[in-house]
């Protein structure tokens, strides 16, 4: 088990998280990320595409001249595939173009692109982005910036953290994608140069409490 250190929005370091070893220290399977990253991006295809044949092109009924004593090759129909405005032979229909992924490669491919991330030192905590109860695109950047300075960064977010999300959904110009923790993916992560999680996001992708429900637990 290794940790990782956790960024306040002042700058400085809180104490740390443990990331398990099960998790964060895996081997990562190359063809098996690819093939879970393959079928992700196959699933978000919206396999609308449609051409026309020679039947459901309009018009061409008539025979466009007769059949011998042209001197020219015999055709039945101006819609046939030869012809400019013709139809389109073996062409793309409608299709669901989504594969069956068990739930256990996605699992482990997951788990894979996050040990590469963490390995690299990829793989940052903050206790949050911003102080107070206000919104501050500003004061997020600046705590991000802290974290990491790379292009492009994956923020990992709880669904009820309303007050990060607001502050940074406006920086998708600055490479910033924001995911909430039950929806984090292989593609996403291995698409970010970073991954920066809040500690209450990590302790809910850990199916852990986080610290203010545990201690309302008490």
């Amino acid at each position: 088990m290794t940790t990782v250190g956790v960024l306040t929005p002042e700058g400085t370091t809180a104490g740390t998280v443990d990331l398990p070893a099960e998790v964060f220290d895996v081997q990562a399977n190359i063809p098996l990320m690819h093939q879970v990253v393959v079928a992700q991006l196959a699933a978000a295809r919206q396999g609308t595409h449609k051409t026309k044949t020679r039947g459901e092109v309009a018009g061409g009924g008539k025979k466009p001249y007769k059949q011998k004593g042209t001197g020219r090759a015999r055709q039945g129909s101006i819609r046939a595939p030869q012809f400019t405005g013709g139809g389109v032979v073996h062409g793309p229909v409608p299709r669901d173009y989504s594969q069956r992924t068990p739930k256990k490669m996605k699992v482990a491919a997951l788990r894979g692109a996050l040990s590469d991330r963490a390995r690299e030192g990829r793989l940052h905590v903050v206790e949050a982005f911003v102080t107070g109860e206000t919104p501050s695109t500003k004061a997020a950047l600046k705590t991000l910036r802290a974290a990491t300075d790379r292009k492009r960064v994956l923020v990992v977010l709880t669904d009820a953290d309303e007050l990060n999300w607001l502050s940074l959904r406006n920086l998708s110009g600055e490479g910033v994608h924001i995911i909430e923790a039950g929806q984090l993916n292989t593609y996403d992560v291995l698409v970010a140069d970073d991954v920066v999680f809040t500690k209450d996001a990590l302790a809910e992708f850990l199916g852990e409490k986080p610290a203010d429900e545990t201690e309302a637990d008490k």
